[in-house]
Parts: structure tokens; C-alpha cells; sequence
């Protein structure tokens, strides 16, 4: 397949990018506030008698009663982690977009869609930083990205580019509470690890599903994508975090593209810690809470106390409310969603954001409504919903696919068993009325 040329990012822009004139040692996982800190809000990770973060979920029964599972240390390497590859993703596309970054590709998968060296970077460091939080533990991960162009014989100077950018991320760790390598990885470590996300998933046991960068189309224009973590037991999704590096923290910066955005931003800089872009939103399954946190790559550390909860929108009339759809058009069908909007009353203009940002945008109630309806022979994988999904409904919100079923995730890498599409909603009224408005129009798509 051709490659889709753009601006660069070879092995010396990757070392130019991520600083590597110190490296920290601290115990791995360990936290980043000290004991006497203030006690955070419910829901956020604090710290316990045994200088533990322990995930305070509204409701208890986490660790102690109810017989639920205490996922408090799943849950704070997981939301370090993707703070760790949003930092990333926000390097190599900054460079990306460098039109004096030197030379550089973006390669074509076999089903065209764009990968980068982001993808593969952002997939080798969670692999080595989970594996190394949970080194007595055999770790499963189910992710988007495999090593064959890597390990190819032409593809010796990217696989440099993607040792270079996980090095120089991996050495800044434990800014992030976490462990850095004792030394640089080599080439045959970042494969290693690449490698390692090769579970196929299942009904049984435990497995993390990554998607490395969600969206990739949009990361390579500049615009939106995401990074997205969940660890699924026994076919059921407990908890999900997303990354999302370059959601607005203000809703109206969403009508502008992301490039007239980043030139405003160098405009009029923000001070840091301002909140003014990108956020990382996690939560944990029977919480009934679901909470976000700015970029450490911009707020310029990681402090749980900097967490605040996210809810739903209270719209319930499809008057006022508003619907994502994806951007791309090759899996999905932007007529049949319009028709449906139309149908029930929906007269927002639609906000099309790339990736799993449109589970975002519900979860924080910066939309009502996200529907997806693929074309005949694709198939939904599960690295693409399994963390939004979870995040909405604990924000308060309702996803199921269009027969109103919950989504499948224990039966492999698939949505298997996915009627017609997926359905997200803020609220159980509006979601019912999507379902109706599906029944009455399918026989008439050509979907």
C-alpha cells in the first residue's frame, strides 16, 4: 500500500522532542501526593492508613463490603498510563504538523486507514508500563496494532523513530507516578511489547483493551482523536479511561477546527494549569460517578485533587439537544442518522468529531446523542467502545446497540451480535425514542 507523505518525525525530531536530561527511580505505581494531603472528593484515588491510593467510590462496597472487587490499583495506573501516552501522541503530532520537522511518513494499514508512529508508540509504552505496575501478575492486552510493518526489512527507520519516542516518553514516568526503565529500551523491547497486546480477548478472565490512537485520521490532521484503556473481566467492561489530548475544556472552542485552535492558543498562551485544553476522563463500573482531569503534559503535574465529575446533560427534548456522528464517512452512514435526527425532532446542527471523543462529549454533556450505523460488512471492534461505554454510564447515561441490548464485549475482538448499530444517550427518554425512530425507518435504509 502507498503511504500518505506529510511533515516528520524521524529518530532525531523524536529526540529533540522528549527531553531526556533526568530520570527518577521512584517504587513503581507509587503516588505522586504525599499522606497529609487534604482527603480528596468521592471517587477520586487518595490515600489510605497503608500509604496506598485507594479508589473511594461513592456507595462503598469497594474492598470491603458488597462483595465487589476493589480495582483501585487497575484504576490509578491505568489513568497514570494514559496521562503517560497522551504526553505521546501530543509530541509526535505537534512534530507531525512542523513543516520544518525534516521528512517523515504516515503509513497505510491494509484496509487504508492511517497509522503512526504514535500508534505504535503509544501502544509499546502501555504494554511496558502496565507489565511493570503488574510484573507478579500475567498481563492480557487486546489492542489495535501489530509489528509486522515494524519488523519488516524496509521498515528499520521507523521502528527507530517509535524506539526513539518511547524512550523519551518512558524517561519522564515518573513525573507521572510511575516507574522509567532502568535503562533505554532497545529495539527488540519496543517490538517485545508491541507484540505483547496480541490476546484475543473472550468470555473468561481478565484482559485490557487498548486502542493506541483512536482516530487516527483526525491525529494526523490536527484535529481530534483519543486514547482509550479498559480492562474487561469475564466479558464485562469494570473500568475505562480516556484520553482525550485535544478536547477543549470549553464547549465552544469545539465550532472551530483544531488548527485555527492551537494558533489562537499560541496567540493568547493560557497560563499553566488553566484547564484551557485536553483532559483525561476515567471511571470504574457501579460507581455512578465518572470523573476527568486535566492533561499533566499541559496542567504540568498530575494531582488527583485537580479531578472534578462529569455528568450527562439534564436535555431530554430532542428539540434542544445534539447528536455526534463520526467524521468519516466510509463506515457509517451520515444519511440515515440525519434522517433519523429529523425523525425525532433533533434541529441542532450535528457535532462530527473524530473517535471515541464523541463518548466524551456525552459523558461531560457537551451532547445528547451519539449513533453509529455501520455499512453492511463492517465490524465493530471493541478496542473502539469499551471505555466510552462505561464512562457514559457511570456519568449517568445510557449506551446499547439499536435493539436496545447491551454491548457484547466477551465475545472476542468484535461487537458480535451488534443489532444494526450502537445508541448512546444521556438520558433512558431520549434513548427510547431513538430506538422507535430506528424500528419505524429501517426497512427503508439501504443499510
Amino acid at each position: 500500500m502507498g503511504s500518505l507523505r506529510l511533515s516528520a518525525w524521524s529518530s532525531s525530531a523524536a529526540a529533540r522532542a522528549f527531553p531526556s536530561d533526568w530520570r527518577g527511580r521512584p517504587s513503581r505505581c507509587a503516588p505522586s501526593s504525599p499522606a497529609s494531603a487534604a482527603p480528596p472528593a468521592l471517587g477520586r484515588l487518595q490515600m489510605g492508613t497503608d500509604h496506598a491510593w485507594q479508589w473511594d467510590c461513592r456507595g462503598g462496597g469497594l474492598g470491603g463490603g458488597g462483595g465487589r472487587r476493589d480495582y483501585a490499583k487497575e484504576m490509578e495506573a491505568a489513568v497514570r498510563v494514559v496521562q503517560v501516552a497522551c504526553t505521546l501522541c501530543q509530541r509526535v503530532q505537534d512534530s507531525l504538523l512542523l513543516a520544518d520537522a525534516g521528512s517523515g511518513s504516515v503509513h497505510s494499514k491494509l484496509d487504508r486507514s492511517p497509522v503512526t508512529v504514535a500508534d505504535w508508540g503509544v501502544q509499546a509504552t502501555v504494554s511496558w508500563l502496565l507489565s511493570d505496575c503488574f510484573r507478579d501478575e500475567n498481563v492480557s492486552i487486546v489492542a489495535e496494532e501489530d509489528d509486522k510493518t515494524l519488523s519488516s526489512s524496509d521498515g528499520t527507520a521507523l521502528l527507530e523513530s517509535v524506539v526513539a519516542a518511547v524512550n523519551g516518553c518512558l524517561v519522564e514516568a515518573p513525573k507521572y507516578g510511575l516507574r522509567s526503565p532502568e535503562k533505554d529500551l532497545r529495539a527488540h523491547d519496543v517490538l517485545q511489547a508491541i507484540r505483547k497486546c496480541s490476546s484475543t480477548g473472550g468470555p473468561k478472565g481478565r484482559f485490557w483493551v487498548l486502542d493506541p490512537v483512536d482516530g487516527t485520521l483526525g491525529f494526523v490532521r490536527g484535529d481530534q482523536y483519543a486514547i482509550a484503556l479498559a480492562l474487561i473481566e469475564d466479558g464485562e467492561v469494570v473500568l475505562g479511561v480516556l484520553g482525550c489530548p485535544n478536547y477543549p475544556m470549553k464547549k465552544e472552542w469545539l465550532n472551530y477546527h483544531q488548527r485555527y485552535y492551537r494558533l489562537m492558543s499560541k496567540v493568547a498562551p493560557p497560563t499553566s494549569g488553566s484547564w484551557n485544553k485536553g483532559c483525561v476522563m476515567y471511571a470504574h463500573k457501579g460507581c455512578g460517578q465518572a470523573w476527568m482531569q486535566p492533561l499533566v503534559h499541559d496542567f504540568g503535574m498530575l494531582n488527583w485533587h485537580n479531578s472534578r465529575e462529569i455528568q450527562v446533560s439534564s436535555v431530554s427534548d430532542p428539540v434542544s439537544a445534539t447528536f455526534c456522528e463520526p467524521v468519516e464517512k466510509a463506515n457509517s452512514s451520515h444519511s440515515f442518522t440525519a434522517g433519523l435526527a429529523h425523525s425525532v425532532g433533533l434541529r441542532n446542527r450535528p457535532l462530527r468529531v473524530y473517535s471515541m471523543v464523541k463518548y466524551a462529549a456525552i459523558a461531560r454533556g457537551d451532547a445528547e446523542i451519539f449513533m453509529k450505523f455501520a455499512r453492511s460488512g463492517y465490524k465493530e471492534k471493541i478496542w473502539d467502545h469499551a471505555a466510552g461505554v462505561v464512562i457514559i454510564q457511570e456519568a449517568g447515561g445510557v449506551v446499547t446497540d439499536a435493539g436496545g441490548r447491551p454491548l457484547d464485549f466477551s465475545r472476542g475482538v468484535y461487537l458480535e451480535g451488534l443489532d444494526r448499530g450502537i445508541i448512546a444517550c444521556s438520558g433512558a427518554l431520549l434513548h427510547r425514542r431513538i430506538l422507535g425512530a430506528v424500528d419505524a425507518s429501517w426497512n427503508s435504509s439501504t443499510l
